[in-house]
């Protein structure tokens, strides 16, 4: 194919069209071929792939126009989940589990129930391969993800509590605590560091270990992952590696108030507009020291109280009171502290052109 070149021109001056030099361009592939049928001649042609023969064929006419056709697709379709005969054809297994110990590859041999020779060796396989670690990693495993999915807890941080009590059992402690509490144990840090604290009273009632067992195990399971943690970082310094600052173990701190009341809201029902102004209100408490030695819950219900009312979607104590977990009357000795200061908590944004109304707020 021939172009011809651009012409420089002066300002003043004519073209000379002799002057035109006609330039080839390279031969190129043109990419954009498509098959189509000689017979049939159709366009868009109307072409089959028949997989099963390997054959590229006419579906107007039946002309076979391609044969050994690759198949692309996957081998089949796998529906092991649902298998009950264990009969799954996948010739590869599950992904590595960094929760898991060992390699993980390994060959298994099916159970054949025809076939007394299939039967032993699969006897025989299951007494070799036997590894009590991971039987008991795999048994916390499934009790922690029960008893996260029963409390809506995220998988990211049921994943966490997972590793964690992997760590604990590789290395070897806490041989003498009950398996429950460690458990325990782990799902209230994991939720500490996801930003979705679960108090001592929701894991007790979740897992069944008393209060007192679980905090006396998180504070030792503290004082283990930040130890633990420190040799890691001091040998891998030692052999000359690069420690990474992001790896360290940080010490959860206490559940705020402001962290409760996201989740208190939703479960009552209040919108976002209340959980800013609960959470705003809570955060203030520690720098004005209103209901200073409160716990945490009180003073998240009682922010919650609080808001509702001030934003004109009222809630009453009670209702608050199951959500949360503390008493009605707590509730109200707590906001008749916060009453008193109200002019002081109460920022001029909150009741900005009518959202609020501070005479709302109900008498102690």
């Amino acid at each position: 194919m021939a172009t011809a070149s651009t012409l420089t021109l002066q300002p003043g001056l004519t073209p000379d069209p002799s002057a035109a030099v006609i330039a080839e361009e390279p031969w190129r592939e043109n990419l954009n071929m498509q098959m189509i049928c000689r017979d049939c001649k159709e366009f868009p042609p109307n072409l089959i792939e028949e997989f099963s023969s390997g054959d590229m064929v006419c579906g107007s006419c039946g002309l076979v126009l391609g044969d050994r056709i690759v198949d692309t697709r996957s081998e089949w379709r796998t529906f092991s989940n649902d298998d009950q005969g264990n009969d799954d054809p996948s010739r590869v297994g599950d992904g590595e589990n960094e929760l898991l110990n060992g390699s993980q590859l390994q060959t298994m041999i099916s159970n054949d129930r025809g076939s007394t020779r299939s039967r032993d060796l699969f006897r025989t396989q299951n007494k070799s391969t036997h590894d009590k670690t991971t039987k008991t990693l795999l048994a916390a495993y499934k009790e922690i993800g029960a008893y996260c999915d029963a409390i809506n807890i995220p998988k990211v941080v049921s994943d966490v509590a997972k590793g964690l009590f992997k760590m604990v059992n590789d290395a070897g402690a806490f041989k003498g605590k009950p398996t429950e509490a460690v458990i325990a144990g782990c799902i209230f840090i994991a939720c500490r560091q996801g930003k979705v604290p679960r108090t001592f009273r929701e894991v007790y009632e979740l897992t069944k270990v008393t209060k007192k067992e679980i905090g006396r195990t998180f504070k030792s399971l503290e004082k283990f992952f930040t130890t633990h943690n420190l040799d890691v970082q001091t040998k891998l310094a030692q052999a000359g590696g690069v420690v990474n600052p992001n790896d360290a173990y940080n010490t959860t701190t206490s559940t705020k108030a402001g962290e409760l009341c996201i989740r208190y809201c939703s479960q009552i029902g209040l919108g976002p507009q209340i959980i800013k102004v609960s959470q705003e209100l809570a955060d203030q408490l520690s720098s004005t020291g209103v209901l200073a030695g409160r716990s945490p819950l009180s003073a998240a219900a009682a922010c919650i109280f609080f808001a509702s009312h001030l934003m004109r979607q009222p809630k009453t104590a009670k209702d608050i009171s199951i959500v949360a977990g503390v008493s009605d009357g707590t509730i109200r000795t707590s906001y008749r502290l916060l009453e008193a200061q109200k002019e002081k908590l109460i920022n001029p944004d909150w009741v900005k052109d009518g959202k609020g109304d501070i005479k709302l707020l109900p008498k102690p």
